[in-house]
């Protein structure tokens, strides 16, 4: 993890809970935001423990920043500030912890970490191959996980979700994969408006059935509103329990 704090001796008090608790790697500190931005790109951190009131960058600039240069890393804020005062960013991050805690502090990085070890993100660009390139991302992302018995269905349902987007939303897109106990999650956030309908196919047409099958390898999918007016698809595969 990274810790980005303005003040050393408050990174060192973080920096020796984190040891003390033991399980954590702190790989980086920064002082600002800019050095944060810079250390989060280069260490590509699993977590970043982040002040909001740094000297050089609004905490919602450097939370921005800090998702371009690395968007598996999650951020957790640990600020001096009322935390009415954060609800801002509150939905962008994984956690916001008040100083003065440092052990809750400690609990909630162990849970992120927990969780984000069943969380895999990749953005593809409005390209082609991007489909291609997403089922390759999920094969080795079902492998890890042990899931390999699924992983046909969430191929299909992957393969289909993404080429929407591209052919319809004409925008880039974000394939966010989600482990539960009983389903690996499939999310695909696209800037397009609009909703995706199931087509009325006939048997003859090549076409058309794409939501269907989706409908049919899920347990459940849906399509929510994006907060920067796009929209995200999922569906829900069911799966047996990891080994």
């Amino acid at each position: 993890m990274v810790i980005v704090d303005d003040m050393p001796d408050f990174r060192l008090l973080v920096r020796t809970a984190l040891q003390l608790r033991g399980g954590f790697e702190v790989v980086g500190e920064a002082a600002d935001g800019n050095a944060a931005v810079t250390a989060a790109g280069h260490h590509r951190p699993d977590v970043v423990v982040l002040d909001l009131g740094l000297p050089d960058l609004a905490g919602e600039d450097v939370i921005t920043r800090l998702r371009l240069v690395a968007p598996d890393a999650k951020v957790v804020v640990f600020t001096g500030l009322d935390l009415t005062d954060v609800d801002s960013v509150r939905s962008t991050v994984a956690g916001v912890v008040r100083k003065g805690d440092i052990g809750y502090l400690v609990d909630v990085v162990e849970e992120v970490i927990g969780r984000a070890a069943r969380t895999a993100v990749r953005v593809f660009p409005a390209l082609l191959d991007s489909a291609h390139r997403a089922r390759e991302f999920v094969e080795d992302r079902c492998r890890q996980w042990a899931i390999q018995d699924v992983v046909d269905d969430v191929l299909l349902v992957v393969s289909e979700l993404v080429t929407n987007a591209i052919t319809h939303a004409r925008s880039a897109c974000e394939l966010r994969l989600v482990l539960t106990t009983s389903a690996l999650r499939v999310e695909v956030g696209d800037g397009g408006d609009g909703s995706p309908d199931p087509l009325l196919a006939h048997d003859d047409d090549e076409h058309g059935r794409g939501l269907y099958l989706v409908a049919a390898l899920s347990q459940a999918w849906g399509v929510d509103s994006d907060a920067s007016g796009g929209k995200v698809v999922w569906a829900e595969v069911p799966i047996t329990a990891p080994a």
